[in-house]
């Protein structure tokens, strides 16, 4: 047992080894991880709301509790407007201070101080200009990339337990249920995904999860066929014709034996599937059958570029960030394969 043990680790690490020996893939593991967690801290960085108010001895936290306007000294009893110059002006005066985010956007927070029409290009106030209704791009970019990313997580995880649920069974039970469940994959595949996506989006008010729900009934079929290839390959070797002759259930040969054997192919995707699920957010939302229109997204901020050419800053840093996302996956995936690749010294 140390022996098979030890055997996997050394495994383990030949394959980390490979995967550093990967530059263009391991460097571009750290950037993605570091753009991530950076914006899972978007509420933080890009905000509206300063992050802690010292107003007359006192000290207040916007973004945790809401106050009045009357609450620094000034004439409503509505929740404070951070944005207003007024309000700043009474909040700095005298020995008062606020810590205000790096970026004092947030994603649906509407400059109406700027200088320009609207979309307004890029300033010392916003960064990255503004969209067609003054909305900061750069909040919009930050907080778009999160939901991405999160979205593409979630839609991974389900489509990798789906199919790799679906495609042990076909590749271990084989024979008629085999044949069988390949005929229905085979005409669920053949359903229209999009106009199925419009249908259901002029019956249902559009949202993260109605996507979710509906892109997961599609997005398991590809990886089932190759974890299905995997059974199919390895259920009749020594080691599990010896495990059913010793009387393992069918289920601990699936998947204590077999599935850890499979995973070559399940862990190499997983980049490659990660891009496809930003992609299919990207596109929804580019063509208006995503998520709602207050929601932070790539592609309403795309289609918002294509609607105001002349807004260049609108096309060229959301595509720059789409394309730079992509970009990482891909290196990753590349990384990845090479490193699982038993035939690599």
């Amino acid at each position: 047992m140390n022996d098979i043990t030890q055997q996997s680790e050394d495994l383990t690490t030949r394959a980390w080894r490979r995967f550093k020996a990967n530059r263009r893939g391991y460097y571009s593991l750290w950037i993605f991880t570091f753009l991530f967690v950076f914006s899972l801290f978007a509420e933080v960085i890009s905000n509206d709301k300063p992050l802690i108010v010292y107003y007359q001895g006192s000290f207040y936290f916007p973004l945790v509790k809401t106050y009045p306007e009357t609450a620094f000294g000034g004439d409503f009893a509505t929740e404070a407007d951070y944005t207003d110059p007024h309000v700043r002006q009474l909040i700095e005066a005298g020995d008062n201070w606020a810590v205000y985010p790096v970026n004092p956007y947030r994603y649906d927070t509407i400059n109406y101080f700027t200088h320009h029409p609207n979309p307004a290009p890029p300033s010392t106030d916003n960064l990255l200009g503004t969209d067609d209704r003054g909305r900061d791009v750069l909040a919009r970019l930050i907080y778009g990339f999160r939901l991405s990313i999160l979205f593409a997580f979630v839609l991974t995880v389900i489509g990798v337990l789906l199919g790799v649920l679906a495609g042990a069974m076909q590749g271990y039970l084989g024979g008629r249920f085999d044949l069988f469940a390949q005929r229905l994959i085979e005409i669920w595949g053949s359903m229209p995904e999009l106009y199925l996506l419009i249908i259901f989006a002029s019956l249902f008010e559009p949202s993260v999860l109605l996507l979710i729900v509906l892109l997961s009934l599609f997005g398991w079929m590809g990886l089932a066929d190759y974890v299905r290839a995997e059974f199919l390959r390895g259920r009749n070797m020594d080691y599990i014709t010896a495990a059913k002759a010793m009387g393992v259930s069918n289920r601990a040969i699936m998947f204590r034996h077999l599935l850890p054997n499979s995973m070559t192919p399940v862990i190499t995707f997983l980049p490659f599937r990660i891009s496809a699920a930003i992609m299919a957010l990207t596109s929804l939302d580019y063509l208006g059958l995503g998520v709602p229109p207050t929601t932070p997204s790539i592609g309403e901020l795309l289609a918002q570029g294509k609607e105001n050419i002349e807004a260049w800053w609108l096309s060229m840093t959301t595509f720059g960030c789409l394309v730079g996302t992509l970009v990482l996956l891909i290196f990753i995936g590349e990384a990845l394969r090479e490193a699982l690749d038993i035939r690599r010294g």
